[in-house]
């Protein structure tokens, strides 16, 4: 994992419109950032996300840039690099205990010893993958989950990033799930929180591979956290890689988004049985039947 230590973070400016601020900051916890704070410049909004200097400044445009894509409102108005004074000890400020749904927290390692009393703990270090927890698209996934039946079910996550979907499952009966991810250097953040969490290597299994590529078996659940474009990339899919009857899980899609999307799903076999709004995100659980329901 990488040093809090850092001798310089990189960063990079965001600008939108008046009321953007709630974008801005999902994009840049999206993209990976470790922190972040406005600036604005009314009628303007600026927020400045920092980025840990383990990988290039290039590296962290770029996804920040896939993230943009739904904004082309937002756009980026400066980057660079700044020496690491407060930095290194206050960013770990950025990341309390946060609940989600009924009876889940997602817990930084150092908070640990904390947890709210009758609330399962989600340990995530917050490197460089995605899904802190902290997004509305990783905590729309997170409640879709506890409402689901898992006990000894196996399932499937894509996208993995930092591996909290997948050690999420488990923690709620899930009997083995395969964390996917196309960046390889993921993996080695899935393990670690694998680690924090005591979850044995066999339970979440670190899989190198792009979306539901490679899958040679059905599984009784999927979930995706990643934006619509790989998602409907996805789909035609979807209906081999899960078993009849099986779930599938979607988010990191916006609410305007929807009606899209589930045109899309009918027409895979995959039908709605729950789905949750946060803000201006929105996520869906379906089932996969191979005839239409009746009713």
């Amino acid at each position: 994992m990488t040093n809090s230590a850092e001798s310089f973070w990189w960063y990079v400016t965001l600008e939108g419109g008046a009321g953007s601020e709630d974008v801005l900051a999902s994009l840049a916890d999206m993209s990976g950032s470790i922190g972040s704070e406005e600036s604005g410049v009314e009628p303007a909004v600026r927020l400045r996300a920092y980025y840990r200097s383990s990988q290039d400044l290039g590296y962290w445009v770029e996804r920040l840039g896939e993230a943009l894509t739904p904004w082309p409102e937002v756009k980026i108005a400066d980057m660079g690099k700044i020496e690491n004074k407060a930095w290194h000890t206050d960013w770990k400020e950025a990341f309390p205990p946060l609940p989600v749904g009924e009876k889940l927290v997602v817990l930084a390692p150092w908070h640990r010893g904390s947890e709210p009393e009758g609330r399962m703990p989600l340990y995530i270090y917050p490197g460089s993958a995605f899904g802190t927890g902290y997004h509305e698209s990783t905590q729309i996934v997170l409640v879709l989950l506890e409402r689901m039946k898992l006990a000894g079910l196996e399932g499937a996550d894509i996208g993995t990033g930092s591996g909290i979907l997948a050690i999420c499952a488990v923690k709620l009966g899930a009997g083995r799930v395969l964390a996917r991810d196309l960046d390889p250097a993921v993996l080695t953040e899935v393990r670690f929180n694998l680690g924090l969490n005591a979850i044995d290597a066999g339970q979440v299994v670190p899989v190198e591979g792009n979306l539901l590529e490679g899958m040679d078996a059905p599984v009784d659940f999927l979930t995706a956290n990643i934006i619509i474009e790989p998602l409907l990339e996805m789909l035609p899919a979807v209906p081999g890689a899960l078993k009849e009857g099986g779930r599938a899980v979607f988010s990191g899609l916006l609410l305007k988004e929807r009606t899209r999307f589930l045109e899309a799903l009918e027409a895979r076999g995959l039908y709605p049985v729950d789905e949750i709004s946060m803000n201006e995100w929105w996520g869906v659980a379906v089932e996969f039947r191979s005839e239409r329901p009746q009713g």
